[in-house]
């Protein structure tokens, strides 16, 4: 399972969180570098922190129970949709990240944290959307670009417009 979701972006370039920057100078989500020996000695299942707005990308070790045709499936559309709007993601200095951790952590003002468990869900992978000091939106399973874009725009306010036009002016 965790070769699958390091293939989950791996041929996109290194990690935001790492400073993975594409030609184009945004950031990537990537799992490259990150040479898991098996399901308890992985990195990514170290808990993230989340600071600021931030899309984690998740896929749990329960997926292990789906077949392996569906599990690479869902993995190679996740990659590519979660591809299709990272884009966006960086425009709006949003942070992409992946994780196979049950929790992820909000960082709290005085150093606190407050958990937000994934376990359970219809589906152990998909995506969650994270504010700090708002709360958190769970898409679980696989959405199409589209979809999650809408989702996106929806939960962090993007403006509705991003390509308005100058009036003209007539005489």
């Amino acid at each position: 399972m965790l070769i699958a979701v390091a293939a989950l972006v791996s041929c996109q370039g290194r990690s935001a969180s790492s400073g993975g920057r594409r030609s184009d100078g945004h950031d990537t989500l990537s799992f490259a570098g990150i040479e898991p020996r098996d399901s308890v000695d992985s990195i990514l299942l170290t808990p993230r922190v989340v600071t600021g707005p931030t899309v984690v990308v998740f896929w749990l070790p329960a997926a292990d129970t789906i077949p392996a045709p569906d599990q690479a499936s869902a993995l190679d559309d996740m990659t590519y949709y979660t591809d299709r709007v990272a884009e966006t993601l960086a425009r709006h200095d949003i942070k992409l990240v992946p994780t196979n951790a049950d929790t992820v952590y909000v960082a709290l003002p005085g150093g606190q944290r407050r958990p937000i468990l994934l376990s359970g869900l219809d589906y152990p992978f998909g995506y969650l959307l994270i504010t700090p000091g708002e709360t958190e939106r769970v898409l679980a399973g696989v959405y199409a670009d589209d979809e999650l874009l809408d989702e996106l725009a929806a939960y962090f306010d993007f403006p509705a417009d991003t390509t308005a036009v100058k009036p003209r002016i007539t005489t």
